[in-house]
């Protein structure tokens, strides 16, 4: 198996880490507080963004020598632009579809997973300089 495809692995197993957290926490909000499908995703997602940033960093990316403040603010505006997508994407499939409060979210988790932050954080937050 070639780098780039580990490195893939890696980083989707990282996700899934964080998605569990993330999973676990929004259930959390959503059941046992009642809090909204939105702000419960808003909750849940901060949250696993940390588990997933440590992940990243040292293991499925491999970036730890670049210095952490240069990636954390790139990370935090991924995860900004990742939670806004995410709620508006439960926004609609929750409270507007009104789908089953996992299905929403593990539908747009997968788009926005894949096709925002993977390519986010490989090319812009834990690039390796030249």
């Amino acid at each position: 198996m070639n780098a780039k495809v580990r490195e893939f692995l890696r980083a989707q197993l990282s996700a899934f880490v964080g998605g569990l957290s993330d999973f676990g926490i929004y259930t959390f909000c959503y059941t046992a507080l009642k809090l909204t499908a939105p702000l419960s995703n808003v909750i849940s997602g901060s949250l696993g963004a940390v588990v997933n940033f440590t992940i990243n960093r040292y293991w499925s990316f491999k970036s730890s020598e670049m210095p952490i403040g240069s990636q954390l603010w790139k990370f935090i505006v991924v995860v900004l632009c990742s939670i806004g997508l995410k709620t508006l994407g439960v926004h609609i499939f929750v409270d507007k579809l009104h789908w089953h409060f996992l299905i929403g979210k593990l539908l747009i988790e997968i788009v926005v997973s894949l096709g925002f932050n993977f390519t986010m954080q490989k090319y812009w937050v834990f690039r390796k300089e030249r």
